[in-house]
């Protein structure tokens, strides 16, 4: 009975293997594909030569983008977006997560189902644009960063994570004299480092891949972040527009630039994620474990 209870195990182990490998190489080799087409010549990837491999190796592209003022600007933009939005949408979320992961706190419940409706029913898009233009947002990057500031998947993952902390550490900080703020600031949230690193990684690639807020609320094309410009690059093919001349831009080669802008708006999230690993890995298991 042991052997075969061993049996089965390992025909699991193995069949689980192979399912995440064959699910992770669909999701790589495309990538992989786009590294190698952004390295390859114009002519190759026109013929269809290039699979994994770059053909007729070459920076071109690469020199195209890094010459372009108008993608280092929606670059920046995007970064920016990144960086303020990110901090804050953890500001915003932990002041309002700690109240609600308080028991002593009156009408919180109320307060939760509230949110919880907000994940069920979306408002309407025309109303949200008519506030948007009647707050003076529109046009403005705060209009891709101030609607969005909280999350209400993220405020229950920060809710549960401050619920778990031992109701004795904020009773001592009281007792000593402490104010709400800053029993949240020197206690809590120093204690909540790997939920804010997984609430912080979700808002990061969340403000990072703005793109529909963008188009709904901005018109002005100096104020758009890098995914919308390259749905511009994607959609319309349009390299002319940009004022670099030091490439010369042909239907063969726009295919070689949109990759190369692809890998440009994706590698800057992917080298993130080894940095917060540990404390991305700590925070998804809020929950799983009760004491």
């Amino acid at each position: 009975m042991v052997k075969r209870d061993s049996l089965s195990r390992k025909l699991f182990h193995i069949t689980n293997y192979l399912f995440l490998t064959l699910l992770s190489l669909t999701m790589f080799l495309p990538f992989l594909n786009v590294i190698a087409q952004s390295f390859s010549g114009s002519g190759a990837i026109d013929r269809g030569e290039v699979m994994f491999w770059p053909v007729e190796f070459t920076w071109n592209y690469y020199q195209y983008v890094f010459d372009d003022q108008s993608i280092w600007r929606a670059f920046a933009i995007s970064v920016y977006i990144t960086v303020v939005g990110t901090a804050i949408n953890l500001a915003a979320t932990a002041t309002l997560a700690y109240p609600l992961s308080r028991q002593e706190y009156v009408g919180r419940r109320v307060m939760l189902i509230v949110i919880l409706l907000t994940m069920i029913f979306s408002a309407p898009l025309i109303p949200q644009f008519i506030l948007m233009r009647e707050l003076g947002l529109t046009n403005t990057l705060w209009a891709l960063m101030v609607p969005t500031a909280i999350s209400a998947f993220n405020l229950f993952v920060l809710r549960t994570f401050f619920a778990q902390l031992p109701s004795e550490i904020i009773d001592a900080a009281r007792i000593d004299g402490c104010s709400e703020l800053r029993t949240l600031w020197s206690i809590v949230l120093p204690l909540s480092k790997p939920a804010l690193a997984t609430v912080g990684i979700f808002y990061s690639v969340t403000n990072w891949n703005k793109y529909m807020d963008a188009l709904y609320y901005i018109n002005n094309r100096s104020l758009y972040p890098l995914q919308v410009k390259l749905r511009e690059l994607l959609i319309t093919d349009d390299l002319t527009d940009t004022g670099n001349l030091a490439f010369e831009v042909t239907s063969q080669s726009v295919q070689g630039v949109q990759m190369a802008v692809i890998l440009v708006a994706t590698v800057p999230i992917i080298i993130l994620y080894p940095f917060l690993q540990r404390f991305f890995i700590s925070g998804m298991l809020i929950g799983s474990i009760k004491s």
